[in-house]
């Protein structure tokens, strides 16, 4: 009962995965290099060597930077995603995007300008 944990959870931990759950606020500079999924608030600074996923009540007010990224919360900062980006209908974001490639669904909204290509 207590002394084994299921499978799921055992999977779950080794995955690499950081998880910020609603509820719970992040300040200051984050970095991972696994996979972050975001459904609380971030202030500060974002980096993953992997893949960001924002979630519908995420609020990340922070420059981002990731391999890939999928949002459909909020995001207030600039996003540097290196290979793909992928806005969500329910997704806000306020600042500049860098990407090599982007998916925008119809209701997303952006303020900022949007670069394709490597970064310099």
């Amino acid at each position: 009962m207590f002394g084994k944990q299921p499978q799921s959870m055992a999977h779950a931990n080794t995955s690499g995965e950081t998880v910020i759950a609603q509820g719970v606020r992040v300040e200051g500079e984050f970095r991972s290099s696994g996979d972050i999924m975001i459904d609380g608030e971030l202030n500060g600074s974002l980096e993953t060597a992997s893949a960001l996923h924002v979630g519908e009540s995420a609020v990340i007010k922070a420059d981002v930077s990731a391999k890939s990224a999928v949002i459909a919360g909020t995001v207030i900062g600039n996003i540097l995603a290196s290979e793909s980006l992928e806005l969500l209908a329910s997704s806000h974001v306020n600042g500049d995007i860098q990407t090599g490639r982007i998916s925008i669904a119809a209701g997303a909204t952006i303020n900022g300008r949007i670069t394709m290509g490597k970064a310099e």
